[in-house]
């Protein structure tokens, strides 16, 4: 778990995927979190299947693949589910690939920023770990602005048609 100034970040497991899968329930219990009716953002709904095969798959890479944002007041354990990140698995020839996406309730508050900076400093504290990519389209503004205010760099085409690759190089280790 990661614990930032207004969140706290939960790992994927095993348990949690399924459960998000079929049991809102169950996932807001191992979360101990509320979970709003208009999760899972609509990025997470299509990949989290994909993403519990890997997680099946590769029980030890726990921390490589979804992390849960929770926003939590001030003393308070438990709180709300706002957000989600992660990457794409774990790291390839030193680079990861991060993604984020928060509900529309929680947007414009800074939670994107405290996520992604949040697991940028996990990864960059792994082993192995000397550059993330993040990719976005094209037109997202406010993904731009948060990626470039984080150190992100580039602007080479994307896999996608319409995405911009962005890259941030472990401090220390090259040119951001």
């Amino acid at each position: 778990m990661i614990v930032t100034n207004r969140m706290r970040l939960v790992p994927a497991t095993v348990a949690l995927a399924q459960a998000e899968l079929t049991s809102r329930a169950e996932f807001a219990r191992l979360l101990s979190a509320t979970v709003p009716d208009e999760w899972p953002p609509e990025i997470l709904a299509d990949a989290l299947p994909t993403f519990l095969e890997f997680i099946e798959a590769a029980p030890d890479q726990i921390g490589w693949f979804v992390w849960y944002a929770i926003v939590r007041g001030p003393g308070e354990t438990s709180g709300i589910l706002a957000a989600s990140g992660g990457f794409k698995g774990p790291p390839c020839d030193g680079t990861v690939e991060i993604g984020y996406s928060v509900l529309p309730r929680f947007q414009g508050q800074g939670f994107a920023t405290e996520t992604v900076r949040a697991l940028v400093d996990w990864a960059f504290a792994q082993p192995g770990v000397s550059r993330i990519i993040a990719e976005t389209t094209e037109g997202n503004v406010a993904s731009m602005r948060l990626l470039h205010k984080l150190g992100f760099t580039g602007s080479e085409p994307g896999v996608e048609p319409g995405h911009i690759r962005l890259v941030l190089s472990r401090p220390g280790a090259g040119a951001r």
